[in-house]
Order: C-alpha cells, then structure tokens, then sequence
C-alpha cells in the first residue's frame, strides 16, 4: 500500500500574521476551503490537521503544497513539484 499524496492547495507559501501564544490549525490535506487553515475537509481520510502556535507576534510563511519537510511551516518544496 502506498502512501498518501495530500492536494497541492498551490506551489506558493501562505504569509499569515500571527500573534504570539496563538494556536493555528494548518490544512494537511491540501482540500481545505479556507487554506492554509483547516475547514475539516480531511474528515474520513488519511491526514489530520497540525497545530501550530506562534512563538512570537510577526508573519510566518504557511506551506501551501502541503510537501514541506518542516511540518506547517514552508521548506521551498514547491519548487521540486
């Protein structure tokens, strides 16, 4: 059985503000509406939404393709799809 491949939502990172002690939930699956968020579209499937909360206020870079090595945080795997 081969593993899951999630939905490229887009070959570009997310720029999200974010505040600090803040909890986000960034979309795994790639199916979510209302990316780089999860809208419980994975619901049934394979791929569960992953917490994030910010360290400090400022603006993180979400990943979009959903490829990132680096959980919910961008790593430029966008670039080798």
């Amino acid at each position: 059985m081969s593993d899951p491949t999630p939905q490229i939502a887009q070959k570009a990172p997310y720029p999200v503000a974010v505040e600090a002690g803040k909890t986000y939930w960034w979309c795994a699956c790639g199916q979510s509406k209302n990316q780089p968020y999860c809208d419980g579209s994975h619901k049934g499937g394979p791929f569960s939404p992953v917490e994030y909360t910010a360290g400090q206020t400022g603006t993180v870079y979400f990943c979009g393709c959903k490829h990132s090595a680096n959980g919910a945080l961008c790593d430029g795997s966008h670039k080798n799809l």
